[in-house]
C-alpha cells in the first residue's frame, strides 16, 4: 500500500512514520510514505501557499494552485488511483472500521490543512471524503495524518509480528479490549493476576477475555454497544459481569469504576 501526503512540513511525516510498527512495515515493503511540500508547487519566488479569506475574518486561507498541482504529481508518481482524504474537524468521525476500509484500498493521499483551513473549492472537486480524528481542532493536520498512516499501516499484512495481534485490539469486534496483565504473578502492593489467565484452560480463559470485554465497553463506553446486536452468550456474559460487578469486593475484573 501507497500513502501519499501533502504538508507543509514534510519532515514531520517522514520521521512519524519512520518508527515503530509504520517504520517496520515500509522496511518490509509492505508501505510506502512519501511527503509532498505544497511549497514545491508554488510558481512565485516567495512560495506562496496561501491567502486571505474573502469577507475578513483573522488567519489565512491555503490556495487552491499549489494544492492542485501538488495533488497532481501525487497521482502520476504510481499508477494506481488515489483516494483523496482531506484531514478537518469537519469530517466524519475515523473508527475502526473505516480504518480496515482504508487499510483495503491501494493508494490513499491525505491532505493536511493550516491557518484557517482549505479554499473551499478544492475540498469540492479534489477531495474524496474528509475525516476527523476527533472533536477538537489542532494547528494542522499533520497529527491527524499521522494517526491514519499508523492505524492503517499496522494492519498491512506482515505489519505485525503476530497476525491475530489486530484482531484483538479495542474496537476491532465493537467492544473495548480485556484487561492484559504479565509478571510477576503476584504484585507486593497491587496482588495478583486472575487465576483463570494461568489455568491454561483456553476455552475459559476465551470466555473471561470476552466477559471482560462486555463489562469494560458496559463500564466505559456504554454508546458503543447501543451499536451492537449481541448474541445470547455474549448477554449472558454481560448479566454475569454486572452481578459481579455489583458485588462488594466483587470478581468483575480490575475494573472498578463507577458507572454513569
Amino acid at each position: 500500500m501507497r500513502i501519499d501526503v501533502v504538508t507543509l512540513f514534510p519532515d514531520f511525516v517522514r520521521q512519524s512514520a519512520g518508527i515503530g510498527v509504520v517504520g517496520r512495515a515500509q522496511q518490509r515493503e509492505l508501505l510506502q510514505v512519501e511527503a509532498w511540500n505544497p511549497r514545491d508547487f508554488a510558481t512565485d519566488n516567495y512560495r506562496t501557499v496561501d491567502g486571505r479569506p474573502f469577507g475578513g475574518g483573522p488567519g489565512m486561507v491555503m490556495l487552491i494552485e499549489p494544492l492542485r498541482a501538488t495533488l497532481a504529481a501525487v497521482r502520476e508518481a504510481a499508477p494506481e488511483p488515489v483516494h483523496v482524504v482531506y484531514l478537518s474537524p469537519q469530517g466524519a468521525r475515523l473508527t475502526q472500521k473505516r480504518v480496515e476500509a482504508l487499510a483495503r484500498m491501494p493508494r490513499i493521499a491525505l491532505i493536511c490543512g493550516r491557518y484557517e483551513g482549505v479554499d473551499e473549492r478544492f475540498v469540492q472537486h479534489e477531495v474524496d471524503e474528509e475525516l476527523s480524528i476527533g472533536d477538537y481542532v489542532l494547528s494542522g493536520g499533520e497529527l491527524g495524518a499521522a494517526v491514519v498512516i499508523d492505524a492503517v499501516g499496522r494492519l498491512q499484512e506482515g505489519a505485525l509480528n503476530d497476525a491475530q495481534s489486530h484482531q484483538q485490539d479495542s474496537f476491532s469486534d465493537g467492544l473495548l479490549d480485556c484487561p492484559h496483565y504479565t509478571r510477576p504473578v503476584q504484585h507486593d502492593a497491587w496482588g495478583g493476576v486472575p487465576e483463570v489467565l494461568l489455568s491454561g484452560d483456553h476455552a475459559a480463559i476465551a470466555r473471561w477475555r470476552h466477559k471482560q470485554s462486555l463489562g469494560r465497553t458496559w463500564l466505559r463506553r456504554p454508546d458503543l454497544l447501543t451499536q451492537l446486536v449481541l448474541d445470547d452468550k455474549s448477554r449472558a456474559l454481560l448479566d454475569e459481569f454486572r452481578r459481579e460487578y455489583a458485588r462488594p469486593n466483587g470478581a468483575a475484573g480490575d475494573d472498578r469504576r463507577n458507572k454513569n
